[in-house]
Order: structure tokens, then C-alpha cells, then sequence
């Protein structure tokens, strides 16, 4: 499995490409959300790989990648290193800068479409579009705050090994996320992604994404955005409800908002067609 140095820490990645006569393709990274990992983009990379090489890989702490350096030596010298979400744009940009990429579009879902808005009015001159998906701006509250970063240290820490060998249960920690099914594969991947994910990471990037700092923040950077930018919403999502995405979008006219029926926060897996279409036509708009 390939993986490169990312600011001292291991990263996992991988291309998906269809071999193409034509001029060099542009490229598409993907950003993965909370607790996953590049594998559960690999089947929309596989529909637009005919036109785009498809970058995947996970982020740091989750998935295939590292959390943290190896030896002592190498911790030391990234001792810097946080789990704020704009330490992820700049992994993100060093990922890019490593395999010597100049400009990229960028498919991004969940936290990892919070990574992908902070950077791209970080990094404008290296994105040309970008999909935004189940993202949006939410309002700050103390106490809700409090009891779902009080819940979500108590979910990192409860995560036996042996969870994905009981029946059912990969259905069951699923069910939150889904107003579709999807296959069996997918979700039994999604919940090994959940329980290998590094625990600092993981308790981390709960604290720094849904935070005070964040609810002040993201309209702002939603309002910045200059790269054009689709943001598609599930429409019974029950992480990130579409009304928040369309909170988002209403702050931009670069912001193109869309809806995909009878989804929840998966829309990509639940209705690929209708989401593959739907960037297709955005990219080629």
C-alpha cells in the first residue's frame, strides 16, 4: 500500500484512474469524514475516473494513516501538530505539494468538508471547483455542545475490537446515518474504519469541529469562498441537516446548493447515481 510522509506522519493513499489516449487529466482528491476513511469514496472516484485521476487518501489518525510518528525523535519534532481542522488543511496541502500536484478539484464530505472550505480560502490558487458534501453552518449552544462532546469521548472510548463480529451491529451503528441502505460491504467497512481510528484523532477532532470556535467561524469562511463550489445535501440527514447547508449556501451566490432526495448523511452511497450526476453536471457547467 503506497504512503508518503505528510508533515512526519505516515499517510496512506492511493490513485484511481482509467488510462486515457487524451491530454493529462485533471486531478480530484477526496476528503473523507469523521471516523472514516478513503474507502468509502472509492466508488464515486471509479464513475469520474474516466475524466478526473482520483486521489484518496485518509487523514491523519484515521483509516491507514498514522496518528502519530513512529520513534520518539519524530514525535518531538511534530509536537506542533493539533487536531484543529486547519492542521488538516495544511496536511492536506503538504499531501498535495508532495506528489507534486499543481491544481486539484476537491470532493469532500462531513469534517472533511469543514478541511476542505478552510482550505480553499487558504489554498485558492490550487483548486479549480469543489463539492462540498453534508456540510454547513450550525448556531453555538453550551449545553447540547457539552453533552454531545460528553457522549462522543464516551463512544472513542467504548470501541472493543471484537464489536464488528456481532450480528447485525454494523446495520445498527449505521442506522443514524442512513435513510437508505446500503451494501453490507460498505457498512462493515465504515464501522472497521470507527474502531481502528486513532484515539487521539478521533476525541480530537470531535472537540475542535463542533465547538464554539467553529459555529463563530464557518459562515465567515463560507462567505470568503471565490472557488466555485457545489454543496450537495442528503435530504433527511440527521448529522447535518440540509436546512444547515442551505444556511451555508445562502451566504455566497458562488455557492451552488442541491438537495439529493431520500438520502440521509451518506448521499454518495445511498443514491450514487443522483450524486454522480449531479457533480458531473456541476463540472461540466
Amino acid at each position: 500500500m503506497p504512503h508518503i510522509q505528510v508533515r512526519g506522519v505516515q499517510h496512506y493513499y492511493e490513485w484511481i484512474t482509467t488510462p486515457s489516449i487524451d491530454v493529462k487529466k485533471s486531478v480530484m482528491v477526496f476528503v473523507h469524514g469523521w471516523a472514516g476513511s478513503a474507502r468509502y469514496w472509492e466508488s464515486t472516484a471509479k464513475v469520474l475516473s474516466p475524466k478526473f485521476d482520483c486521489l484518496l487518501y485518509d487523514m491523519r489518525g484515521f483509516g491507514r494513516s498514522q496518528g502519530k510518528p513512529n520513534s520518539d525523535i519524530d514525535r518531538e519534532s511534530v509536537s506542533h501538530l493539533t487536531y484543529d481542522l486547519h492542521e488538516y488543511t495544511h496536511d492536506l496541502a503538504a499531501l498535495i505539494n508532495g506528489l507534486q500536484i499543481e491544481r486539484v478539484y476537491i470532493c469532500a464530505h462531513s469534517m472533511g468538508a469543514s478541511i476542505a472550505t478552510l482550505f480553499l480560502n487558504r489554498y485558492p490558487e490550487q483548486v479549480e471547483r469543489a463539492i462540498l458534501t453534508c456540510s454547513g453552518v450550525f448556531e453555538y449552544d453550551e449545553k447540547s455542545f457539552a453533552a454531545f462532546h460528553k457522549f462522543g469521548s464516551y463512544v472513542v472510548k467504548f470501541r472493543p475490537q471484537w464489536l464488528d463480529k456481532i450480528p447485525l451491529v454494523d446495520r445498527m451503528f449505521m442506522a443514524r446515518f442512513l435513510h437508505r441502505s446500503i451494501p453490507a460491504s460498505e457498512r462493515k467497512a465504515f464501522l472497521q474504519d470507527f474502531l481502528c481510528a486513532d484515539y487521539d484523532a478521533a476525541l480530537g477532532t470531535i472537540f475542535t469541529s463542533v465547538s464554539k470556535t467553529q459555529a463563530e467561524l464557518m459562515p465567515q469562511e463560507f462567505a470568503q469562498l471565490k472557488v466555485p463550489t457545489l454543496l450537495i445535501a442528503g435530504e433527511f440527514d440527521r448529522i447535518i441537516p440540509a436546512t444547515m447547508g442551505q444556511q451555508a449556501a445562502s451566504l455566497n451566490k458562488g455557492i451552488e446548493f442541491v438537495v439529493v432526495p431520500q438520502t440521509g448523511h451518506f448521499p454518495m452511497l445511498e443514491d450514487a447515481v443522483t450524486y454522480c450526476q449531479l457533480v458531473q453536471d456541476f463540472l461540466s457547467d
